[in-house]
């Protein structure tokens, strides 16, 4: 029997087993379905929703289920957005702001929405724009960190629906007008000199306080000395007395003609003295302290 005959034979006899093989291949891979870690498959059973399907290998069924969408959970960032927006003392500011979000319930992103970074881009806009206009321009300067949280708990709030979770917003910059720029520049400015003359002024006050402070040192000390000296002199005013009280009054006649007698011999002696001049009552001091010498010995 020729080659062709028995391949001819084999083939319809085998055919309907052959195709058999070939379909139950073909379910078998419509079936399988593996999902990466980085994506959700939203899967559809005649247009309406079946089943959304997590990272690995899952099974549907083939030919009456679909997988209609494939979302990436991954974090996203929305291109940074620029918008006007009016303090509450009419002020006009520039506000730069970046958002990250990530989704995690696909069926409702896919079914809700359908720009999500549109959706996302409106709602923070219109946030900032009513955050902005309760706070005045040095409030929005000083307390970004708390408008930050606002603007990102609000949106949070409201794309709660949409199966999405705000990570991060991020206020970048908040930029003013010329004017504006001017204006504050020129505050600035001036609070800058104001603050200068204010350290001027306090080391100038300083400066005399300290100085008030060294006189009333100087005269505390002088006074003082004064004091000392004053007391020396009682101390030996009352020595004197003391002395007299117990010597008598000779005693202190003898040493004064002593001092006397002293100072004359000191002026007699001193250099180039060729005249010296005594006065009336010397000769009695001499005499008296040689009387006293007299009658002491």
């Amino acid at each position: 029997m020729p080659l062709e005959q028995l391949i001819s034979e084999f083939l319809g006899q085998n055919l309907l087993y052959l195709i058999l093989a070939v379909f139950l291949i073909i379910c078998a891979m419509a079936a399988v379905r593996i999902v990466p870690q980085s994506e959700k498959y939203v899967v559809e059973r005649f247009g309406r929703l079946r089943a959304v399907l997590g990272p690995g290998i899952n099974l549907i069924v083939p030919f009456l289920d679909r997988v209609r969408h494939k979302v990436s959970v991954l974090e996203r960032q929305l291109p940074n957005m620029t918008q006007d927006a009016i303090t509450s003392d009419n002020v006009l500011v520039q506000v730069e702001t970046s958002v990250f979000y990530r989704i995690i319930e696909p069926e409702k992103t896919v079914y809700r929405i359908r720009d999500v970074d549109g959706a996302i881009s409106t709602t923070v806009a219109g946030i900032v724009r009513s955050e902005i206009g309760r706070m005045e321009l040095d409030q929005v300067q000083a307390n970004r960190a708390s408008l930050i949280d606002a603007v990102r708990d609000q949106v949070a709030q409201q794309v709660d629906d949409w199966g999405i979770e705000v990570t991060r917003a991020e206020i970048l910059d908040v930029n003013l007008d010329q004017a504006t720029r001017q204006a504050m520049l020129q505050q600035l400015n001036a609070e800058r000199a104001r603050r200068a003359q204010v350290t001027e002024a306090e080391g100038q006050k300083r400066a005399v306080e300290l100085q008030a402070d060294a006189e009333l040192y100087a005269a505390k000390q002088d006074a003082e000395a004064r004091r000392v000296l004053a007391d020396a002199e009682a101390y030996a005013t009352q020595v004197v007395a003391v002395a007299i009280a117990e010597n008598g009054l000779e005693a202190a006649q003898y040493q004064v003609a002593l001092k006397q007698v002293e100072a004359l011999s000191k002026l007699g002696s001193s250099d180039g003295s060729q005249t010296v001049v005594l006065p009336a009552n010397a000769v009695d001091a001499f005499a008296n302290a040689f009387q006293m010498l007299k009658g002491r010995g």
